[in-house]
């Protein structure tokens, strides 16, 4: 098999990395890739632009690739598995329609309430004033969403009406452009947020493992928000009776509704929950594809081949493939960030030390990251996501932390209670 995927973050290389572990992956390429996927064997980077349908479709033709497995949300928002079925070219990864999901938060909300989905009570609104008297009216804490794909920095937890009044002036303010045009302000849930990621071939859906992330910027679930700082899997909170409950009451009512709608969903459905404190489960939000960083978590875990599970979801026969197989331990992932992230940040920092970080197994996935002249440059927000597996999280966490002293570039940094929730002690590692 050859396989090409697009994307150029920490998912992606993990995904690249995972599918190298097949003696029937022949060649990776990656488009565009970043400094990690350069390094790994058999894979090759190539410049071109996740949005350019054109030439991915014409590359993938050419060189007679088996399989387009693309990450990020923003080119399947655009479309982009739509081209490429067009050109007769086997691809994993929902559709524009399917994608809508994510890319249309408000969207995602009416499939919810008509599916009978619980999740959150949410209004939307289409301008500044009407969503402001609402948040007065129904006072804090509250969220306030954008509407469209805004990197995951696009919700507010608000603890104050006046938080929440400035997060929906900078929304419609233009601080996530057409994305925060919209907004859906929601009620507030309560209790411990747990990723789902499910793959489909749209007609059965399969959970993978549970995996809970950390969206908040600071130490202690605190600031802004982020596309992720860590993470760990298997979450012991998802017991096997509230996973079977995850799948009865959400993950398939909503493969059953989008087909309903005659929308063909191939790919991951990724349910963000929260689960409140009796135990419920509810939907804080669903995405069109592999979670970052939950992907460095749960592929690590995996056991069964990953081609062949996403083959299988392509071809929709996944009603007949084995049951998962997985791998006993844990597994943890702290993000080392860029000074400045989520909000403005440099790039460019010369990164050293990552030899020495994997020199005991640990893995390093790479998230924003490019090879220059002078050696490995940081090249995002989220640079490193640092990751191993261990018999228990306490282990888990300690290898990646050892492994985080050993790296360094200018303004490094990353959070140091990662997995507070399931280490037994909460001490800086």
């Amino acid at each position: 098999m050859k396989v090409l995927v697009v994307g150029n973050g920490g998912r992606e290389h993990a995904l690249a990395w995972k599918l190298l572990e097949s003696g029937k992956v022949k060649q990776i390429t990656c488009v565009p890739g970043n400094g990690g996927t350069a390094a790994l064997p058999r894979c090759q980077n190539i410049a071109l632009g996740v949005n350019d349908f054109e030439g991915i479709a014409r590359f993938a033709l050419v060189n007679n690739v088996s399989l387009v497995v693309v990450g990020p949300e923003v080119p399947l928002a655009a479309g982009i598995t739509n081209y490429l079925q067009d050109q007769k070219i086997p691809v994993f990864g929902p559709t524009r329609q399917g994608a809508q999901i994510e890319a249309s938060k408000a969207w995602a909300k009416a499939l919810m309430l008509e599916a009978q989905i619980p999740t959150a009570k949410a209004v939307v609104f289409n301008n500044a004033e009407a969503a402001t008297a609402y948040v007065k009216a129904q006072g804090a804490p509250i969220v306030v969403k954008a509407d469209g794909l805004a990197a995951g920095k696009g919700v507010t937890v608000a603890a104050t009406v006046a938080e929440a009044e400035q997060a929906i002036a900078a929304s419609f303010g233009g601080q996530f452009g057409a994305a925060g045009q919209t907004v859906v302000i929601e009620e507030c849930l309560t209790g411990q947020e747990v990723s789902i990621l499910a793959v489909t071939d749209g007609l059965t859906i399969r959970p993978l493992l549970p995996a809970q992330d950390h969206k908040q910027i600071g130490v202690g679930d605190t600031g802004a928000n982020t596309g992720g700082m860590g993470a760990y899997a298997p979450a012991p909170l998802v017991t096997p009776e509230l996973l079977a409950r995850i799948q009865r009451e959400i993950l398939e009512p909503a493969i059953a509704l989008l087909r309903h709608k005659g929308i063909d969903y191939r790919g991951v459905l990724y349910a963000g929950l929260m689960i409140t404190p009796a135990g419920d489960p509810k939907v804080i939000e669903f995405n069109c594809r592999f979670g970052d960083p939950e992907t460095q978590v749960v592929l690590p875990l995996l056991s069964t081949p990953l081609e062949d599970l996403l083959l299988a979801c392509v071809e929709q026969r996944l009603a007949d493939f084995p049951p998962l197989e997985w791998k006993a331990g844990a597994c943890a992932c702290v993000v080392a960030a860029a000074e400045g992230y989520p909000g403005e940040y440099q790039k460019g920092a010369l990164i050293t030390g990552i030899n020495a970080a994997e020199a005991d197994g640990t893995l390093v996935f790479h998230a924003g990251t490019q090879v220059k002249p002078q050696g490995l440059v940081s090249d995002g927000g989220r640079v490193l996501c640092v990751t191993a597996v261990a018999d228990e999280f306490d282990a888990a966490f300690a290898q990646v932390y050892a492994a985080l002293s050993q790296i360094h570039f200018d303004g490094i940094y990353f959070r140091s209670d990662i997995g507070h929730r399931v280490r037994r002690s909460h001490a800086v590692l």
